[in-house]
C-alpha cells in the first residue's frame, strides 16, 4: 500500500471512530451519566457469573491493563520499528509521547464527562476515578495498538501470530472491567473508539507529515530482499547489453 493510500484509510477510521465517539459522549452526557444499550444486562450478568477461578483470571488480566506492562509494549514498538540502536531508542520514546499524550486527552474528557461508575456494591476488584472512557480499555488500546502497527510494518507474515495475540489481550482488559463490575460497557466501547481514532490519527500524520526515512511506514512496502524463491524465479531475467563490435 503506498503511503497517500495509507494516509487516506487511516483518516478516514480516524474520522469515523471520531463521530462515532463523540455521538456515544453525547448520548452519555444527555443520559446524565445513566446506563445505555446493555449496560444493566452485562452488568447484572457478570455479577451473577464469578466463579474463583474466572474471577482471578480477570483481576491478573485487567492488572496487565495499567502500569508497566502497557508502557513496556510501546517501548517493545519502538525497539521492534527500530532499525539501529539510535532509532530504536527515539521510536521508544515517540511510542512512549503516544500513550502519554493519549491518557492526558482521556483524562480531560473523562473529567468534563463526569460520568459516576456502577454501584460499588458490585466491584470485584479496585477502581477510582470517574467511569467514561474506561482508562485501562484505552490504555490497552492504545499500547496494544502501537505493538501490532509495529509488528505488521516490520513483519506482514511473520508478525500476525503474535499480532493476534496481543489485539486478543487488548480485547479482553477491556471485557474483564465489565465483568470485574467497576466499568458499564458503553465506557469500554467508548474506550475501543477513543484508542481506535487515536491510533489512526497517528498513522496519517506519520504517513503524510513524516519523511519516509524517519517513519515505519514505509516498511509496509515489501522489500526487494524480501521476496520468495518463487517470486524471483518468476522475475524475467534482465537482459546483457552486448557492446557494440569494433570496426575492422
Amino acid at each position: 500500500m503506498k503511503r497517500a493510500d495509507t494516509a487516506d484509510l487511516a483518516g478516514s477510521t480516524a474520522v469515523g471512530s471520531l463521530v462515532a465517539f463523540v455521538l456515544l459522549t453525547l448520548v452519555v452526557t444527555g443520559r446524565d451519566g445513566g446506563t445505555l444499550f446493555g449496560d444493566d444486562a452485562l452488568g447484572t450478568w457478570s455479577a451473577d457469573h464469578r466463579p474463583a477461578v474466572a474471577l482471578a483470571l480477570a483481576r491478573a488480566v485487567t492488572y496487565t491493563g495499567t502500569g508497566p506492562v502497557p508502557y513496556a509494549l510501546v517501548v517493545l514498538a519502538g525497539v521492534v520499528v527500530g532499525r539501529t540502536a539510535r532509532e530504536r531508542i527515539l521510536r521508544a520514546l515517540a511510542c512512549l509521547g503516544c500513550l502519554a499524550a493519549a491518557q492526558a486527552v482521556r483524562y480531560a474528557v473523562m473529567t468534563l464527562v463526569a460520568r459516576p461508575r456502577p454501584a460499588a456494591a458490585e466491584w470485584a476488584t479496585h477502581a477510582s476515578g470517574w467511569s467514561f472512557p474506561s482508562g485501562h480499555t484505552t490504555t490497552s488500546a492504545v499500547s496494544g495498538g502501537l505493538l501490532i502497527l509495529a509488528l505488521l510494518s516490520r513483519a506482514p507474515r511473520g508478525g500476525r501470530p503474535l499480532a493476534l495475540v496481543v489485539g486478543c489481550w487488548s480485547v479482553l482488559v477491556g471485557l474483564s472491567r465489565v465483568y470485574l463490575g467497576v466499568h458499564w460497557f458503553s465506557d469500554v466501547l467508548g474506550g475501543w473508539l477513543f484508542g481506535l481514532c487515536w491510533l489512526s490519527l497517528t498513522v496519517y500524520v506519520l504517513a503524510r507529515f513524516v519523511p519516509p526515512r524517519h517513519s515505519a511506514i514505509s516498511a509496509l512496502r515489501p522489500r526487494p530482499d524480501a521476496l520468495t524463491t518463487e517470486e524471483r524465479r518468476d522475475e524475467p531475467h534482465p537482459r546483457r547489453e552486448i557492446p557494440p563490435r569494433s570496426p575492422p
